[in-house]
């Protein structure tokens, strides 16, 4: 996959695939949403829905938390009645999260309240929820958003917006690429802040696509392109009882099924891929507090799966996030973080990059600029670069520098 400066992207088998960088989940044909304020939250937006003008097939992964939220087990349910969602139901401010019978209860009584408003079958609906755990709904302000949320082929801002908690702004992103000939597009949103450190899944993500697919095969694309974006983030190393990404595909889009025999099937499925890896890279940057987005890049592991072990566990280091708030080029604290990940290192075939510049290598410390790390530290987005000789094994991972401003916002959560 090879990125041009015009914001086309070059797939393995030479399809081009293209940014749009206004798009949204409302880009795909057939697709409407909305949001509104319920009285969840005070005074902003906390009600959110997305609707398909047809059944379309459904696949989503979620957290491994071994206390996953009602909204979780309701989604679980509906996508495995036919494989076919029509609605998303979302609302911020509460999580529905540990609270037994009556919250999933609750929960049904969202999809169902969803369900009759639009005459659609209950299995037709997913629920998601976010915000404080252990609360029960203000079942009162849900029917007020269920009844009056109004979805349309513009509202895809609202819903953004509603979707948030501590997100300091809207997550968005859309691709297009081709298949069988006809341009197919694939939109996402996504709200994150805090509490992330995903395990097949993260906070909410939502994803939709034009394209003709069966249940079956969208679960497989996105399997493998949340293995390469979700799960490679991290801000706090905390995972939360609701993380999902859902992806809706309806088909308005006639092509020949895509499956992984289609001759599109490589491009369909690095263009979700980016769609992923977009807004994981927003999420990451986006963490509680957060002032820089840090890139972690690394080569040459014994697999793809240790490289990315090893990225993860770099970016995920208090202490380089430390290092890096405080614009300190303090290696040691990546040779700490890659020492104690599960991959197999020889520190004698490592080399560290700050940036450009080489820090450590084959064991033993380089000379560098101090001052040109200073600078390169003071960027938005910074890059580590960690070159080994084990393999052929490659992966990245994105996370955020640690601030004061992170204790602040999570000391004060509920207040």
């Amino acid at each position: 996959m090879k990125r041009g400066r015009d914001g086309l992207i070059q797939a393995k088998n030479t399809q081009t695939i293209e940014k749009i960088a206004d798009g949204s989940i409302l880009t795909p044909k057939g697709y409407k949403a909305g949001g509104i304020h319920s009285g969840l939250r005070y005074r902003k937006k906390d009600f959110a829905l997305l609707m398909s003008e047809r059944p379309a097939s459904a696949a989503a992964v979620y957290t491994q938390s071994h206390f996953q939220a009602p909204p979780l087990k309701v989604t679980q349910e509906s996508i495995a009645e036919q494989g076919k969602i029509q609605s998303v139901v979302i609302n911020s401010a509460v999580a529905n999260a540990c609270t037994g019978e009556e919250g999933l209860a609750n929960a049904y009584e969202m999809r169902r309240m969803i369900a009759k408003r639009f005459d659609i079958p209950d299995e037709y609906v997913a629920v998601a929820s976010t915000g404080v755990i252990g609360q029960q709904l203000p079942m009162e302000k849900i029917a007020h958003g269920c009844e009056n949320v109004e979805p349309s082929g513009t509202g895809y801002k609202d819903f953004q917006q509603a979707i948030l908690t501590t997100d300091t702004c809207q997550k968005h992103a859309c691709y297009q690429v081709q298949v069988g000939g006809k341009t197919v597009s694939i939109g996402g949103a996504a709200k994150g802040s805090g509490m992330i450190h995903p395990n097949m899944a993260t906070m909410l993500g939502f994803i939709t696509t034009d394209a003709t697919i069966e249940s079956s095969d969208l679960k497989r694309a996105l399997s493998s392109s949340i293995d390469k974006s979700f799960n490679q983030i991290t801000v706090d190393g905390e995972t939360s009882t609701n993380d999902m990404v859902l992806t809706l595909a309806n088909g308005e889009i006639d092509h020949e099924p895509l499956t992984e025999e289609h001759a599109d099937w490589e491009a369909f499925q690095t263009a979700l891929q980016l769609v992923c890896e977009d807004l994981a890279k927003q999420i990451a940057k986006d963490g509680e507090g957060a002032t820089k987005l840090i890139e972690v890049v690394v080569t040459g592991a014994r697999t793809n799966e240790e490289a990315r072990i090893i990225g993860k566990k770099v970016v995920g280091s208090s202490l380089v996030k430390t290092a890096v708030y405080g614009l300190d080029a303090n290696w040691g604290r990546i040779v700490g973080a890659i020492g104690h990940s599960e991959a197999e290192v020889d520190p004698n075939q490592c080399d560290i990059y700050i940036e450009d510049q080489l820090v450590f290598s084959n064991g033993t410390p380089c000379p560098f600029s101090e001052e040109q790390a200073t600078e390169d530290l003071d960027n938005e987005e910074v890059k580590i670069t960690i070159r080994l000789r084990e393999g052929d094994g490659a992966g990245t991972a994105w996370g955020c520098d640690l601030t004061y401003d992170y204790v602040k916002i999570n000391a004060s959560y509920r207040t």
